[in-house]
């Protein structure tokens, strides 16, 4: 049984582009439906969290660390009595706008487009699923729900201040603003309770499998683990129960368990949190002025601890930090000759280009061609292009 402040398919405030509901499938299924079949969907499973994509096939990607994602908010949504096609929706598609190689990636381009209004990995979301993916005869981007666009906008919090004096945009990314220009999202709001909690659902994904990855990349090791808040009891447990277990299934054990305390906590809390609310429908949360979903404090003050340790070990580890100056370069090479030389662009490409007004327009088409690149199509066009680096074998375009 549903909540009452769940969101409700059959009043959803619908698509920007009217269209015949399908007779088999919610709204929200449908976008779920859409995002799934996107390109760019397709293209994160080529696209890394913390290590490069053909350093090792045992890693996490952002493909499938959004399956992960998904999985988490389905649960915390059912046990919440959410909308878990929405939640799934919002899940699948909160990655869609990350850059090759992760987070430094992003930061590589958001450097390069500071002149011509920055670059925001969230906003490039709702740039992919509203403009980018060219696909349908009625309308570009997926035509998704308003309530999953304003998911992707808005799920971790709003992201302009609440003003009485009409639409804010100077504050928000510029991809973000010029959709809701035409598509109001009342960025000054908060998400529906299944869009936080696919924020939240993120959080407990990438910091449960950070700590598999980096065990893995043998960045510490299982006794560091066993010493962290949380962790400690996860494996004490383990230990109490199965005496003398093998090593990888010892730490495979605890870190099950660790996955289920974040889980239940946010469970709980969230319930707790509902109850003092006690909201009448979803407008109610979106108006809450704060998150219904979140972890309790005690939990949250420990599990500050182990992101610490990761950021330490895992992030700023020598390893990491030299994979992260190549990979830069790489982004900041490729900009600015594609800025110079955007006859080196796809046929398709071209054609934005030859539209384009001004220098502001060109970067824009730059940054969404390099933001879409997988890993490896960026390290092969920098070698065919520029040169000088050992490649992967030969992939084709993935814009194509």
């Amino acid at each position: 049984m549903q909540a009452r402040y769940a969101s409700d398919p059959a009043r959803t405030r619908g698509r920007l582009v009217p269209e015949e509901e399908s007779a088999f499938r919610s709204c929200f299924q449908r976008d779920r439906d859409r995002i799934i079949h996107a390109s760019a969907f397709r293209r994160l499973k080529h696209k890394t969290q913390v290590f490069i994509e053909h350093e090792g096939d045992f890693y996490r990607t952002r493909l499938t660390h959004s399956i992960e994602v998904a999985q988490v908010a389905r649960t915390i949504a059912g046990a919440l009595g959410l909308n878990s096609e929405l939640t799934e929706a919002v899940a699948l598609a909160h990655d869609l706008g990350h850059t090759p190689f992760g987070h430094t990636g992003e930061d590589a381009l958001a450097e390069l487009m500071a002149p011509y209004g920055g670059f925001d990995h969230n906003a490039q979301a709702i740039r992919i699923v509203t403009a980018l993916e060219r696909h349908y005869a009625e309308f570009d981007g997926l035509n998704l729900t308003w309530e999953t666009l304003e998911g992707l906008a808005k799920h971790n919090g709003p992201v302009a201040p609440l003003r009485g004096d009409g639409p804010v945009t100077g504050e928000i990314p510029w991809a973000l603003a010029e959709y809701n220009a035409r598509h109001d999202l009342e960025l000054h709001t908060h998400a529906s309770a299944e869009a936080q909690v696919a924020a939240l659902s993120d959080d407990i994904a990438y910091n449960n499998h950070d700590l598999h990855d980096g065990l893995r990349a043998e960045l510490f090791s299982t006794d560091e683990l066993s010493e962290l808040p949380i962790l400690q009891d996860c494996f004490a447990e383990v230990d109490r129960k199965y005496p003398g277990l093998n090593y990888y299934r010892r730490r495979h054990e605890a870190l099950r368990r660790f996955f289920g305390v974040l889980v239940e906590d946010v469970i709980a809390n969230a319930r707790l949190r509902l109850d003092e609310l006690d909201p009448r429908d979803v407008t109610d949360i979106r108006l809450a002025g704060r998150m219904m979903i979140h972890f309790s404090q005690p939990l949250w003050t420990d599990l500050k601890q182990i992101r610490s340790f990761l950021f330490r070990r895992m992030y700023r580890a020598p390893a990491v930090v030299a994979m992260r100056a190549e990979v830069t370069e790489v982004v900041r090479e490729l900009f600015p000759l594609y800025m110079e030389r955007s006859d080196l662009l796809p046929k398709q490409w071209r054609k934005d280009v030859a539209e384009a007004e001004g220098e502001t327009a060109l970067a824009r088409i730059v940054s969404d061609y390099i933001a879409g690149m997988t890993d490896r199509f960026a390290l092969q066009e920098h070698a065919r292009l520029i040169g000088g680096r050992d490649m992967p074998p030969p992939v084709h375009d993935p814009h194509g």
